[in-house]
């Protein structure tokens, strides 16, 4: 991935709902003026979410989410529904479509509420409308269309981008803490766990925003530090790859700032606050105790993975108890966390503001503290106090 690229994570988010032949994907098809559905006369042809980036003026750029009718009773409906249901998790923007011939049913009504229980605007879209003759009035966010015969699909692009403005508007990653100029160092190891041939996209984000600032970025390996400050012996904040937080640390003069790519993204997606009280749970542990240890992404795992073998091996020994570990990747993620005595999340770098922000309130909603993994790793060391200096927040 280059700099240039938008990530899914920093997409706006718009998914589809609606009953088995309500014609979603034909709507979406028609939006987007690509196949990105498959269309198909037997009921219930979208089995899976359908995801596809792109561009959609005028909004820029976005995700759009094809969902599997959330009527569907085959066999697999169930499982399709939850797959549909974890979709709304990480939606920016709902646009709900129904029959115009039959209008609003209970279940599209019962949809409506989730909706609202979880905060996302959302659209009714009345489908066919070419086969209806008295069409009745509609409120603000609801609009009659024909995906089969392109009535107001214009229109509705742009009631869709209307709503774009109801979405908070994104906390900087670190550019409102810096200065032109400035001097930041990024300390970023390459070792069997780095992938090839490039950064990874915490690395890339925060590389990108500093310059935007026009501040001087300079990257170097843990085992450079030294030489490094020898040149610059003032930066004006050294930012780390959590796994060698302590490694750094020792290196750093007191007097020198020092953050991680971790503790930035906490409070780029809105938890610092949360996950800083989720990590007092740590040592409140009893041995058999279980952790959920919980990633975004879904990358192949190597020998020395952070999230499945150095994170358990720390806090094993930092907390000396006997404790169980279960992990999760990508969008898989528990709706009963009861079984948990903490839980312990990436920085979410390839999940969206909205999924990251769920998944701590699902923890909250059940009384299980969580927190990720730049502040576990850098209370385990004992320098979270620093790590979160620049922040201006107590913990």
């Amino acid at each position: 991935m280059n700099l240039n690229n938008t990530t899914s994570a920093e997409r706006i988010h718009i998914s589809f709902f609606g009953k088995i032949n309500s014609g979603k994907s034909t709507l979406i098809n028609t939006i987007t003026n690509q196949n990105v559905s498959i269309v198909s006369d037997i009921e219930g042809t979208t089995t899976d979410p359908v995801s596809k980036a792109m561009e959609l003026l005028p909004l820029g750029a976005v995700l759009i989410t094809d969902t599997a009718g959330y009527n569907d009773i085959s066999e697999l409906g169930d499982l399709r529904i939850e797959k549909t249901l974890n979709v709304l998790n990480r939606t920016d923007i709902a646009v709900l479509v129904t029959d115009a011939l039959n209008g609003l049913t209970d279940i599209d009504n019962d949809f409506i509420e989730k909706f609202k229980k979880n905060n996302v605007p959302y659209i009714i879209v009345y489908n066919k409308c070419d086969l209806v003759k008295d069409l009745k009035d509609v409120n603000q966010n609801e609009i009659y269309v024909s995906a089969l015969k392109n009535i107001n699909i214009d229109l509705l692009k742009e009631k869709i981008a209307s709503f774009s403005s109801l979405i908070p508007e994104k906390q900087p990653l670190i550019s409102d803490l810096i200065n032109e100029n400035d001097i930041i160092f990024l300390v970023t190891p390459i070792d069997n766990s780095a992938p090839k041939g490039r950064l990874i996209l915490p690395q890339q984000q925060v590389i990108r925003d500093v310059l935007n600032k026009r501040a001087i970025c300079i990257v170097v390996q843990e085992t450079q530090l030294k030489e490094i400050l020898k040149i610059y012996k003032n930066p004006k904040l050294v930012i780390t790859d959590s796994q060698v937080f302590k490694t750094v640390n020792d290196i750093l003069p007191d007097n020198i700032p020092l953050t991680s790519f971790s503790i930035i993204f906490a409070r780029y997606k809105g938890i610092l606050k949360t996950a800083l009280n989720g990590i007092k749970q740590i040592d409140k542990l009893n041995n058999n105790d279980t952790i959920l240890i919980s990633e975004g992404c879904t990358h192949h795992r190597q020998c020395e993975d952070i999230g499945t073998v150095k994170l358990p091996a720390w806090i094993k020994n930092y907390t000396k108890k006997f404790l169980n570990f279960e992990f999760t990747q990508g969008h898989n993620f528990p709706d009963n966390l009861k079984k948990y005595a903490m839980i312990i999340h990436c920085g979410g770098c390839m999940l969206n503001d909205k999924e990251v922000f769920n998944r701590f309130k699902i923890a909250q909603e059940q009384n299980i503290p969580m927190t990720n993994y730049g502040i576990t790793i850098a209370h385990i060391n004992n320098i979270l106090k620093r790590s979160i200096q620049i922040y201006n927040i107590l913990n």
